[in-house]
């Protein structure tokens, strides 16, 4: 007998751990406190992870397979991977344990030491559900074809076959981004996401939930994910029909009380499994075949997940652990408690926190140029402001989210993922938002009284690290224009606002 070990992040019917599965297995399934509590997730987070496997479980067991189940309230609970693996190999005295590599390095580590532990031959599988297997990008990284996204997502269409005719990008060219940074239209309404009352399962794990972690961040009222394989299709489908088309010339754009506008939605049933990169990727290709989505959506989107989802996995694994330790800004700030209360005079960190805290998610540039912009600016030291986003969205995963956060957000990685940092002032949310109006601060004024933040912490980040940046070919212009101010009252009042200090700095922090 083989027992086969499913982990949260795994829900996937053809995953490679399940293939050969006979009459006579067993698949454990376990809710540990261990992966719950590592960092305070989001509410919504846990909910949709705890009610996803346990609809997962019982979709096996209506095929006829047998789920070894425990829930994170079972008594028995030891609470870690390893020690409920431990019990089940006394339960069942299995053969052999099968398992597909962890997504995340911490758990493929524990999983590697499982064999002598427990004793018994323990079959570690490849994830086959990218489109690059970890083998593959250590080989394009020795054909030095990983050092930008672009080229790597170039090498992934042309393997793939995405978007591709007669070998050349459909279309005529590999990039439509250009003409994906418009803002939104006044009287332009998004339309209504389809979201999903909660089952008896959900109800009973949302119960569970609210009483265990009542103090982590996050709202359970407005719960609407989808928790299996067929409401997940149903997602899919409703953004290829009601959002894609959009979804390219407004993938910049943000909106006050607009949670959604034209985004997926599907990144939370892609990094737990309930969704595969290349039907996604498909999905979208046929619409565009169809004329239902502009060329510019389509690629915009399938850049999303063959490119970036696909690149920052290559550079996890390929780079990890040392790349989790770079700080190449030296950014030692701790950081703000308004990231987990969203009290802040700031109106575009407190729509930002304050969507995340309703849904558990924020689209790429509410999380990449505001609240990590600010994280940049201010610089929040890397490993808290990383802990933050793993914490507080419900598609995070130490995989995705590391290098995401270590890289594009605070350039800890020293250019590693991207050649230079995605620092900005007020005047690019002001372009791309209507956040700043109604906000406490001026986005117009640069210093003094009432001036917007993002306006002096901006130009105090390139004073405080000139002697790293200004190397940088791509920061020449920016440097060029700071060369023209008065560095003093710039860093005054900077230093003042970090520093929280009320009289000087007009709110200190935006609390």
């Amino acid at each position: 007998m083989t027992l086969r070990l499913v982990l949260g992040d795994q829900l996937t019917r053809g995953l490679s751990a399940l293939q050969g599965l006979g009459a006579g297995d067993v698949v454990l399934m376990v809710e540990v406190a261990e992966e719950a509590g590592y960092v305070p997730h989001h509410k919504q987070k846990l909910a949709l992870i705890f009610s996803a496997m346990r609809h997962f479980a019982q979709s096996l067991r209506v095929e006829g397979v047998t789920v070894d189940y425990v829930t994170l309230d079972h008594p028995d609970n030891s609470g870690s991977f390893g020690g409920e693996v431990a019990r089940a190999v006394a339960r069942h005295k299995p053969s052999e344990l099968v398992v597909t590599e962890a997504a995340e390095w911490r758990v493929l580590q524990m999983m590697q030491g499982w064999q002598s532990r427990f004793g018994l031959p323990v079959q570690i599988r490849d994830d086959d559900r990218f489109f690059c297997s970890r083998a593959d990008f250590v080989q394009l990284k020795a054909a030095k074809k990983t050092g930008r996204m672009e080229y790597f997502y170039r090498e992934m269409r042309r393997r793939s076959g995405l978007l591709m005719q007669d070998g050349a990008p459909t279309g005529g060219q590999w990039n439509f981004d250009p003409e994906n940074r418009k803002s939104l239209p006044k009287g332009l309404r998004p339309p209504a996401r389809l979201r999903f009352a909660p089952d008896a399962t959900t109800r009973e794990v949302l119960a569970m939930v609210e009483q265990r972690f009542s103090g982590n961040f996050g709202d359970l009222a407005g719960f609407g994910w989808a928790v299996t394989r067929t409401e997940a299709l149903q997602a899919l489908q409703d953004f290829i029909d009601n959002a894609l088309p959009q979804f390219g010339d407004y993938q910049d754009a943000m909106k006050a009380g607009e949670d959604f506008l034209f985004h997926g939605l599907i990144s939370p049933y892609l990094n737990c499994g309930l969704l595969q990169p290349r039907e996604v990727c498909a999905a979208a290709e046929a619409a565009f075949a169809a004329g239902k989505a502009p060329i510019n959506a389509v690629e915009g989107f399938v850049r999303q997940v063959l490119g970036w989802r696909e690149y920052v996995r290559g550079i996890y694994w390929t780079e990890m652990p040392a790349y989790a330790a770079s700080n190449h800004l030296g950014a030692v700030r701790d950081l703000p408690a308004f990231y987990w209360t969203g009290a802040t005079q700031m109106r575009c960190m407190s729509e930002c926190i304050g969507v995340t805290q309703r849904t558990g998610y924020a689209h790429h540039i509410q999380r990449l140029m505001v609240t990590g912009n600010f994280a940049l600016l201010a610089g929040i030291e890397p490993a808290q402001i990383e802990a933050w986003y793993l914490a507080v969205y419900v598609d995070a995963y130490d995989w995705v989210e590391l290098p995401n956060v270590h890289g594009m957000v605070c350039h800890a990685d020293g250019g590693r993922l991207g050649s230079k940092p995605y620092a900005a002032s007020g005047a690019y949310i002001d372009r791309m938002s209507d956040y700043c109006g109604g906000c406490a601060y001026d986005v117009k004024q640069k210093l003094g009284a009432g001036a917007c933040p993002f306006n002096y912490l901006y130009w105090n980040f390139l004073i405080a690290n000139e002697p790293v940046l200004a190397r940088n070919p791509r920061m020449a212009l920016a440097y060029k224009n700071l060369a023209r101010l008065d560095r003093a009252p710039i860093v005054a009042q900077a230093q003042a606002f970090l520093a929280g200090d009320p009289m000087l700095a007009q709110g200190g922090l935006g609390i």
